[in-house]
């Protein structure tokens, strides 16, 4: 296609076109462009319009704008235009708006100095680049020195590093990172510190070599190359550095608004110091320190003579020199102070010096003679020498730095970083700028033949035809310097002249070269010229070239500064022209000193000088420039270059300020304008098949589609597409595009997905509309329904509404009609009632009148009668008590007798209660005779009553007759006086109700007041308790979270300290490794035999035992001393324990003589025994004999029983069943073991007894039928249990009688209590019996039932006490059972087999042996086997059937039995062998996770384990009885608890450390690259860094990890972890450790590569982050806090996909990005990447918002998250519930030697 069908409005084109101010300014294209027209129209960014003329010899077309989606590319060739507009503005966009001051053009690393500190150079960021490809994240000085360290160690090559750029560029700080940055990734194998003092040199030479100038204030002067050693294992082994022509003009001159050399003014501010006082030397400047040249290797002694030589540089120069009158001499005072310092500080001679800075010797071939100077010439010489000895100080310190950096081992590779000038142009060039200029001519000419070389080889390696690309080559240039007759050996010519002159010189160009291309006259002077470097042309002045070329010092004051009395000096001058002399070595290549000839002249001799002399100093400073340049070159070109072009943004040193017109110069002047164009000569955009292939396959067809091979379809469709074939070639695996065809795709591309875009808007808008049309008519339809359906309910409600009011009418007139007749029939109702009221009251006043006096006369009669009838009751009643008194004495006397025989109480307890029961009959009875009597009497009552009713009204009726005239009257005046007491009394009661209405309205105001009140009380106190609540809680919680914090803090103090001790240990090690491999000669050598390898490496105290001494004299001592002062006297105590163990020894001898005498008397039972002990003893043994036996078989029962039992256990478990199911087994289970226990308990003592009565009763009767047959002798031949029979008998009837006698006893008590209860009840039931004889009938029942209901309630009362004990019963058996269930569970697991098939099942937990306690023996000659068994050659396979930390508990029950015997020294060397043991095997497999894992769960069982069973109150909480009594009785081991402490913390360090080794290369591939979520990423152009030779080809490319790998892993490092029976919280917290590193790492790749920041990328990532939620929850690890560790990266991936516009979107981002640093948000936001010309990028206007609402945000500095951070980890106290003495050991572990005690 041609390039002209991109000029046109349809495409959409945008332009660069020429601006004076800002170099490139964009414009776009408003008209077709046609070929043959002159004139382009163009629209400005300002909108406004532009012609701008085409043609031939005008202007050629514009060059053509990138699209946006190439904008703020990291690789400036990934432009599809590659061109110097388009480098310039990705360059701009990328430093203004991203903030990035790092580029890729190619293989140049263009870095832009932002004159301000950033956050980018930390060591997580060398992590980060550490072992990346270079392409692979963002440009970065790392990623060079990543990249040359990579290719050191993979082609064994030697590499540079070449820094080039203006002076405040930032070179120097750009090789300081990437020295920094071999220093960290390549330290030194041994502790030499080598890269320390490659670091420490860099200060050293800033302080003598570099000064402020007006571009910069750090500006170095000199040009040095550093070259950093690596030995075979790529460790820096050392350094040595050269430099290049520094600037000693500088000493004597410096130009306005610059500096001299940073150490005189450093020098100048210590001056006030007590070691600086001899200098005499004041000012006020930054103070200068020297620790840093003692590091570098100049000792203290020559630190001093430095200082002296400088100071004397200073006042040399303050040297004041008088001119005399005629002009052609001069003089110098002689209390001139300074000329005396100067003299002083150096040691020489003070006439010597004054006389020969006025004079100089001339020598010629007959004589020699002194001629005065002139005041130029003697200022001249003063200031040549202050520069003669600054430059030769400069070179020795350079030496001693190298001798410092110096290494004996043989170097195997080594990486140069060249730091030198770049190219410099100003107003006045002298000889310093064009040696610069010259050198950077022959860096050039090297660049550009690499580029090409490069280039070239990337064809041949792809199979392409080409063709030689035309380059700029300068070898005309560098000719004209440095050929035969060019200008160097033109100054050297005029140089050795007599009389030369800079003008001759001048002159001698102007004809020698004037008809070459590069080089000038100027047009206006006679004393310069002008070469055309590659850069620009530069005009020099000629004034000075000769001087400085010359580099002049008179020999007569050289020779007085060797005749110093300072050994400083002369070393520095002397030894240093010699070598020199013997060796030109450019090492240390410098500006060389012209007068080291003069180094043997003597004064006074007045002959010819000699030749060798003159041939020391016969070259000159720019042939020794020349030389050592091309020595350098040589060295380039044997090595492979990395270009670092450093880029100068302003001339102000401004932050983040960029001068395009500053830059445009620099950028051609550095060469990368160069490599553009290099690069745009050929084939600059290159696509591998299959990225090409995802990128463009919306240009294929869907035939395309279906053929297999990828490549055949790419080239079908370029085929297609393109149809130039010169504009693409096919490779080998790429593609290759000339310039601007890429664009072309990408045009196509995006007019395919425009036009795909409209098809889509179409049919949705379509689809939009067609449902907006649905919706109306729906509406309108429904509008309808309801307006119809509202006119016919308004037609209904007018019917229902004329109806109603016809019935209202209707109801209406019949309401007011009834109400007429109502009101009628009211009335007449009414006076009815009124007038037979009347009547009725008057007749009823008559009846009351009777029926009171009857009232009256009734009460009056009745109360005579029962007040006679009370009297003669009592009367009767006391009658009757005296006689009852006398009766009850008489039976209580007979009573009493009676009561003292227990028969009688029996019968009379017997009779009582019959008579009880009798009298309860009879009250029952008699009960029921009171009812139906007293209903009797209840009819007989009313019948009376009615007739004395019936008697009283004819008895009233005929008295109201008689007295019914006088009644009136009286019954008026006291209706009167009643009606006049109503009154007053309805007045009382109306004040009163006043009153109480008032004080009650009082009282309920009060009430009110008193309420409110209350109710702001309440809620006063209210506030303040939540006050004070909140403020507590708030003090609380702050004060928690800030304990919290300082113990985490500690903690993680703590653990750093653990493993900083485990690291220097560890070096330790190494460091005797080294020795001992240094140290090996070959031949059997043999190793000390005394020395153990457990006990070397141990830390702690050991007490020897042998120098205890006698313990006879111990005692002795004790008791003179007292025991309380002996137990303070720690060797007493020693020597007291010696003695008791030597007395448990002696113990065991004499019980094992024992037990011989008893295994003799057995073997010799049939020898007579001639003493009665000795049948006792025979008679034991046999009981013994006979109970052992007995046991054995019950023993072998109850084994068979129980393993029975187990079964059914084990397959009740292994059934799928119910929990309820379950626990009836095991409940039944528990039943029948305590049954069978309880009956071998029973049947033991049975069967013994049995068969003891059985041998006596056999023995009684053997006696008695043999007794006369048998002699006196015979009788000792007896059977040895005859004895033991009677005494058996005697022992079993003794028992018997105790027995009875005790059932007797128990008996009597029994009855005795009965007896005394049974008195309580007769007494009890007599008085109620009194009690009931005394009552009513009607009380009688009341008390019945009140006796009723206190009985039942005294038995609610006991119910309950039952219910309450019963469910205490039920908690406790529930609590027994939970525990059985855990003893269950514990026994099922450890009895469920493993899911090896090759591993048979182990029973570990067998029934325990009634004499073992849960502790193993072993010899003290064992315990090194023991070790070795199982910690050195245990491997985790071999317990993987049996209980987790089997080894722990072994080494436990160990530690156990040598507490038991007290043996300390026991105790002592099996921990410190342990603990010595484990940390080899660890050493050994460092890499591990499995073994780490291992002993980390061992370990820490171990620990739990003694503390467990220390007899700490604290840690038996938990504890059952057994296990308390297995705790340690005799030593407090506190001090191994912390020991064993300090190892998990290390192995928990170095499992850590392990896995995050193994998770490191899958994190970034599973996280950020695998494609979770199919054809979700996109492909951009890739620049020349990820198709460059970085990725190592020959092993296929990095591998990829899915995220389904990384979650593999994890779930192999959690199975591992849980299969070793590792704590559960321990595992939590690696598994958080791991997911913080997951978090680190992914975060910081995805801050440090621009690729990876896009939409798709969130979406990705945020799916891989729930997957490993998911699998945090399938594990149940979602309490662990891991998913916490995950926020940031999480935050991230979400800012990744919100919107990025309005400020709503920012305060949203704001709101979200806790997590986030500031930093970090700004990071991701700069380097948001649209994949598709359809995204926006986000605007820098939106990331200032950001950075203004977060600007308050108090966090952390740091761009990148630490990856080394470690939470520190926490051991909790996990108690094993399983008992010691269960433990069963396996055959498999060889632990034969070990015994159960």
């Amino acid at each position: 296609m041609l390039i002209l069908q991109l000029y046109t409005e349809s495409a959409y084109t945008r332009v660069w076109i020429p601006d004076p101010e800002e170099v490139w300014k964009p414009a776009e294209i408003i008209k077709d462009y046609k070929e043959g027209d002159t004139v382009l129209h163009l629209k400005l960014e300002d909108e406004s319009t532009l012609e701008y003329s085409i043609g031939p010899k005008d202007h050629a077309l514009p060059f053509l704008r990138n699209p946006d989606i190439l904008v703020g590319e990291n690789d400036l060739t990934a432009l599809s235009y590659l061109h110097e507009p388009a480098v310039l503005h990705n360059l701009k966009v990328r430093f203004l708006e991203s903030n990035h001051i790092y580029t890729y053009c190619g293989i140049v690393l263009v870095a832009i100095n932002p004159y301000e500190q950033l956050q980018i150079y930390g060591e997580e960021v060398i992590n980060a680049y550490s072992g990346q490809n270079m392409g692979d994240m963002d440009p970065h000085i790392f990623a060079v020195a990543e990249e040359a360290y990579k290719q050191m160690a993979r082609d064994e090559k030697n590499q540079s590093i070449i820094v080039s750029g203006e002076s405040g560029a930032g070179k120097t700080v750009s090789a300081k990172y990437a020295m920094r940055f071999f220093a960290t990734v390549g330290g030194s194998a041994n502790d030499t510190s080598v890269e320390e003092k490659v670091l420490a040199s860099s200060p050293i030479m800033e302080a003598i070599g570099n000064a402020k100038t007006t571009r910069n204030d750090n500006s170095s002067r000199f040009g040095k190359y550093i070259q950093i050693g690596f030995d075979r294992r790529y460790h820096i082994i050392g350094a040595n550095m050269r430099t290049y022509l520094l600037e000693k003009s500088r000493v004597v001159f410096q130009a306005e608004e610059e500096r001299n050399y940073h150490i005189f003014y450093q020098l100048c501010a210590s001056s006030s110091l007590p070691e600086f006082k001899d200098l005499t030397l004041m000012s006020n400047i930054n103070i200068y320190h020297s620790d840093t040249v003692c590091y570098a290797g100049v000792k203290e002694i020559h630190q001093v003579s430095i200082f002296k030589v400088i100071a004397s540089i200073l006042h040399l120069g303050n040297v004041g020199i008088v001119s005399e009158r005629d002009g052609e001499s001069c003089h110098i005072n002689r209390d001139d102070t300074h000329l005396h310092h100067f003299c002083r500080l150096l040691g020489i001679e003070q006439e010597q010096m004054e006389h020969w800075l006025c004079r100089r010797k001339l020598v010629t071939t007959a004589e020699t003679y002194v001629k005065n100077v002139s005041y130029a010439q003697a200022v001249n010489a003063r200031d040549a020498l202050a520069k003669h000895i600054y430059a030769h100080l400069f070179d020795w310190i350079v030496e001693h730095i190298n001798k410092a950096l110096h290494t004996s081992t043989k170097q195997h590779s080594f990486i140069g970083v060249l730091d030198i000038y770049g190219f410099e142009t100003f107003e006045i060039n002298s000889f310093e700028q064009f040696c610069i200029n010259y050198a950077n001519e022959k860096l050039q000419q090297q660049f550009n033949s690499h580029v090409f070389k490069l280039e070239q080889e990337e064809y041949m390696k792809e199979q392409i035809p080409w063709t030689l690309i035309d380059f700029y080559d300068n070898q005309p240039c560098i000719d004209l310097i440095e050929a035969k007759l060019g200008i160097l050996d033109l100054l050297d010519e005029e140089c050795k002249v007599p009389k030369g002159t800079d003008q001759n010189w001048a002159q001698k160009l102007y004809s020698k070269h004037s008809k070459s291309g590069h080089f000038e006259k100027p047009r206006m002077s006679n004393r310069s010229f002008i070469v055309v470097h590659f850069a620009d042309k530069v005009e020099y002045q000629c004034d000075g070239f000769l001087e400085k070329n010359r580099d002049t010092v008179y020999e007569e004051q050289i020779n007085i500064l060797k005749a110093s009395q300072v050994s400083t000096v002369y070393f520095l001058l002397r030894i240093k022209l010699n070598g020199c002399r013997q060796n030109e070595s450019p090492s240390n290549a410098g500006p060389p000193s012209a007068t080291s000839k003069t180094s043997k002249i003597n004064v006074r001799a007045a002959k010819p000088a000699p030749k060798g002399h003159n041939r020391e100093h016969r070259k000159t400073v720019g042939t020794q420039f020349r030389n050592s340049l091309h020595l350098l070159m040589d060295t380039l070109n044997a090595t492979t270059p990395h270009y670092v072009r450093c880029i100068k943004p302003n001339d102000f040193k401004e932050s983040f300020v960029f001068d395009s017109r500053r830059a445009v110069q620099q950028l051609r002047a550095c060469g990368v304008l160069e490599t553009i164009r290099i690069s745009a000569a050929g084939y600059p955009s290159r696509w591998t098949y299959p990225d090409f292939f995802s990128r463009y396959r919306v240009l294929m067809t869907k035939k395309d589609m279906t053929i297999g091979d990828k490549k055949q379809v790419c080239k079908n469709l370029l085929e297609t597409l393109i149809k130039d074939p010169d504009k693409f070639q096919f490779g080998k695996t790429k593609i290759f595009f000339r310039a601007g065809q890429v664009a072309y795709l990408e045009k196509l591309r995006a007019d395919k997905f425009r036009f795909a875009c409209i098809n889509i808007q179409k049919t949705v808008r379509g689809w939009l509309q067609r449902i907006r049309y649905r919706k109306i008519r729906k509406s309108a339809i429904t509008l309808q329904r309801y307006g119809r359906g509202y006119l016919a309910r308004r037609y209904a409600e007018m019917l229902r509404l004329t109806r109603a009011a016809l019935i209202c009418q209707k109801q209406y007139r019949m309401v007011r009609v009834r109400r007429e007749y109502l009101r009628t029939r009211r009335a007449v109702i009414t006076i009815q009632a009124f007038a037979r009221g009347m009547f009725i009251r008057r007749l009823y006043q008559e009846f009351l009148l009777h029926h009171k006096a009857m009232i009256i006369q009734k009460t009056i009669r009745g109360w005579l009668v029962r007040k006679k009838y009370l009297r003669a009751r009592y009367a009767a009643i006391v009658i009757q008590c005296f006689y009852r008194r006398v009766r009850a004495k008489r039976q209580l006397k007979q009573l009493k007798i009676e009561a003292r025989s227990a028969e009688h109480l029996k019968n009379l307890s017997v009779g009582m209660e019959n008579k009880i029961v009798q009298l309860q009959k009879k009250m029952d009875n008699q009960s029921k005779e009171y009812k139906t009597q007293n209903e009797q009497l209840v009819v007989t009552n009313t019948a009376l009553g009615s007739e004395v009713t019936k008697l009283q009204k004819e008895v009233e009726t005929l008295r109201s007759r008689q007295t019914a005239g006088t009644q009136v009257t009286s019954l008026q005046e006291e209706l009167e006086k009643l009606r006049a007491e109503l009154q007053e009394a309805n007045a009382q009661k109306k004040q009163i109700e006043e009153e109480f209405s008032n004080e009650k309205q009082g009282l309920e105001q009060r009430v009110e007041e008193l309420e409110k009140e209350n109710s702001l009380l309440k809620k006063e106190k209210e506030e303040m308790n939540r006050r004070i609540q909140t403020s507590n809680q708030g003090d609380v919680s702050q004060k928690e979270i800030r304990l919290q914090v300082e113990l985490d803090e500690e903690r993680q103090r703590y653990q750093n300290l653990v493993k900083e001790y485990s690291r220097l240990e560890q070096r330790y090690e190494n460091l005797q490794e080294d020795m001992s491999s240094t140290k090996f000669h070959p031949g059997h050598r043999r190793n000390h035999s005394n020395q153990s390898s457990l006990g070397s490496d141990s830390n702690y105290p050991s007490i020897n035992m042998s120098e205890a001494g006698d313990t006879d004299d111990t005692i002795q001592q004790v008791e003179e001393m007292g025991i309380e002062k002996a137990a303070m006297d720690l060797s007493v105590f020693m020597k007291l324990q010696k003695r008791v163990r030597e007395l448990e020894q002696e113990r065991k001898r004499l019980q094992t003589n024992l037990e011989k005498v008893e295994e003799l008397s057995k073997h010799k039972g049939n020898e007579p025994k001639s003493s009665t002990s000795e049948d006792d003893i025979n008679a034991d043994l046999a009981y013994n004999s006979l109970k052992r036996q007995e046991l054995e078989t019950e023993n072998k029962k109850l084994k068979n029983d129980l393993n029975e039992l187990r079964k059914a256990v084990a397959d009740k478990a292994s059934d799928n069943n119910s929990s309820n199911e379950l626990q009836e087994g095991y409940n039944l289970l528990l039943n029948q073991l305590k049954a069978a226990n309880e009956e071998l308990d029973v049947r033991k003592e049975e069967v013994l007894m049995l068969k003891t009565q059985i041998v006596n009763s056999t023995r009684q009767s053997e006696n008695i039928n043999h007794i006369d047959t048998v002699d006196a002798p015979d009788l000792k031949n007896l059977h040895p249990l005859i004895p033991y029979c009677g005494m058996f008998v005697f022992r079993l009837l003794e028992a018997q009688l105790q027995t009875q006698s005790r059932q007797h006893k128990d008996e009597l008590e029994a009855l005795h209590t009965q007896i005394e209860l049974l008195k309580d009840n007769l007494e009890k039931k007599q008085e109620m019996l009194d009690h009931f004889s005394t009552l009513s009938p009607e009380a009688l029942v009341e008390f019945s039932v009140q006796q009723e209901i206190t009985r039942l309630t005294n038995e609610n009362l006991d119910l309950k006490e039952l219910v309450e004990k019963l469910e205490k019963n039920e908690k406790k058996l529930k609590k027994q059972l939970r525990i059985y269930m855990k003893k269950v569970q514990e026994l099922e697991v450890s009895q469920a087999t493993k899911s090896r098939p090759e591993l048979t099942r182990q029973v570990t937990v067998q029934r325990k042996e009634k004499d073992f306690e849960g502790m193993l023996e072993y010899y003290k000659d064992d315990e090194a086997l023991l070790v070795k068994t199982l910690i050195t050659d245990m491997k985790p396979n071999a317990v993987s059937a049996t209980v987790p930390c089997l080894p722990a508990y072994i080494l436990f029950m160990c530690i156990r039995h040598a507490d038991y015997i007290n043996d300390d020294q026991k105790v002592h060397s099996l921990l410190t062998a342990n603990i010595n043991a484990i940390k080899k095997v660890l050493k050994r497999n460092n890499d591990d996770f499995e073994m780490t894992s291992f002993w980390l769960a061992n370990t820490s069982r171990l620990l739990h384990c003694l503390k467990q069973y220390s007899g700490d109150e604290a840690f038996m909480t938990q504890n059952t009885a057994k296990q308390n009594e297995h705790c340690l009785k005799n030593f407090d081991l506190a001090e191994y608890r912390q020991v064993l402490s300090d190892l998990s913390i290390q192995i928990y360090q170095q499992l850590v450390r392990v896995a995050e080794g193994i998770m490191q290369p899958m994190i970034v591939s599973a996280m950020l690259e695998s494609e979770s979520i199919p054809s979700l990423a996109g492909v951009k152009p890739m620049g020349y860094r990820n198709r460059s030779s970085s990725l190592d080809c020959e092993s296929g490319g990095p591998v990829g990890y899915t995220l389904q790998a990384l979650i593999k892993q994890l779930g192999q490092f959690y199975t591992i972890m849980a299969d070793h029976g590792l704590d559960p919280e321990i595992s939590q917290q690696v598994v958080r450790q791991l997911f913080y590193s997951i978090n680190a790492v992914t975060l910081n790749n995805l801050l440090l590569r621009k690729d990876v920041c896009s939409w798709s990328t969130g979406m990705q990532l945020r799916y891989n982050i729930s997957q490993l939620e998911e699998w945090l929850r399938g594990k149940n690890l979602h309490q662990s806090g891991a998913v916490a560790t995950l926020e940031p990266v999480i935050q991230a991936a979400q800012l990744l996909q919100v919107k990025k516009k309005t400020s709503q979107d920012a305060e949203a981002i704001c709101s979200l990005c806790t997590a986030l640093s500031l930093q970090q948000i700004v990071k991701i936001l700069n380097l948001y990447t649209p994949l598709n010309e359809f995204e926006e990028r986000v605007t820098v206007s939106f990331i200032r918002e950001i950075q203004n609402r977060l600007q308050d945000r108090i966090e952390n500095n740091q761009l990148l998250v630490d990856t080394k951070y470690t939470f520190p980890v926490l051991f909790p106290y996990t108690p094993s519930a399983l008992s010691l003495e269960t433990v069963h050991i396996p055959a498999s572990l060889s632990l034969d030697f070990l015994t159960r005690v």
